[in-house]
């Protein structure tokens, strides 16, 4: 860790190295990069004849789907507590 608080770490992706660095801890670092990994790997394996533009572009579309629908579940969980809470 450096003075400004930042973690730093190389992490492979697609089988390219990248200087990623935040206040998140090392472990989430890599966590987040092997996640980008395997999606961008998933998304190769199904479509063997695009390049690697077109696979990140489409890895990124697949994971803001995936937080998309997570954060819509979020709010209608949250939905349902507050009534509940107000039931209460």
């Amino acid at each position: 860790m450096q003075g400004d608080g930042k973690n730093r770490l190389t992490v492979e992706i697609f089988g390219q190295q990248y200087r990623l660095s935040g206040r998140a801890s090392v472990n989430h670092i890599r966590m987040v990069a092997g996640f980008v990994n395997d999606k961008m790997k998933e998304i190769a394996n199904g479509n063997q004849r695009l390049d690697t533009a077109r696979i990140a572009v489409l890895t990124a579309v697949n994971i803001a789907d995936e937080y998309f629908r997570l954060r819509q579940e979020y709010e209608e969980l949250l939905k349902i507590l507050q009534e509940e809470a107000k039931e209460k």
